[in-house]
């Protein structure tokens, strides 16, 4: 990995983009599966993509946890000298924010999906063979609250990765300054 010579690399690296790509093919694959099965007349069907995104959930929670880990052990590249100051201040706040948005939503989409689930009185079994504990007693009401939740945050979620992939093609696009082949494997 070179560096600069302030000691901070250029590039991520290559679990840091492995974490990345991973993360975002599953949080696309989950939100397109919970879109499609909503909709759908109650079936076998219908409850084993129920399953599926359970699953999907659970996964997208725990590498969540192992992208923060890497995150807060192993120092991010800083944006370039040239690129940081030819943005304009509210497009670095934005650019802070909504990486710290997205990590929160990686978060609490997940973990509002299992709470309703428990609520709702449907356990979590990861993958078919792991039963995971209720976050909360089964209490219908509850979950009637919490269900609007888990697609508010999830559509969040959804815009906030919208609002990234933008920012990333407006950099790769426009300004062509090269920012997203940090984010690449095998880019210089």
């Amino acid at each position: 990995m070179t560096s600069v010579s302030n000691g901070s690399p250029k590039r991520y690296s290559a679990l840091a983009m492995a974490l990345h790509w991973l993360l975002a093919a599953a949080l696309l694959g989950t939100f397109c599966l919970g879109l499609y099965m909503a909709d759908l007349p109650f079936s076998p069907q219908r409850l084993k993509y129920y399953s599926w995104h359970k699953w999907a959930g659970m996964s997208i929670l725990i590498l969540s946890v192992l992208r923060l880990l890497w995150r807060v052990t192993h120092r991010p590249p800083e944006l370039p000298a040239t690129i940081e100051q030819a943005m304009p201040a509210w497009q670095r706040v934005a650019h802070h924010g909504t990486h710290h948005l997205l990590y929160l939503l990686f978060f609490a989409v997940p973990l509002i999906g299992w709470a309703y689930s428990s609520a709702a009185g449907f356990p979590v079994v990861l993958f078919g063979v792991l039963p995971l504990p209720d976050l909360v007693a089964p209490d219908k009401p509850l979950a009637e609250l919490i269900k609007p939740w888990h697609e508010i945050a999830a559509w969040a979620l959804a815009g906030l990765a919208a609002l990234h992939v933008a920012a990333a093609f407006k950099h790769q696009l426009i300004d062509r300054d090269g920012l997203i082949n940090r984010m690449l494997p095998g880019r210089g």
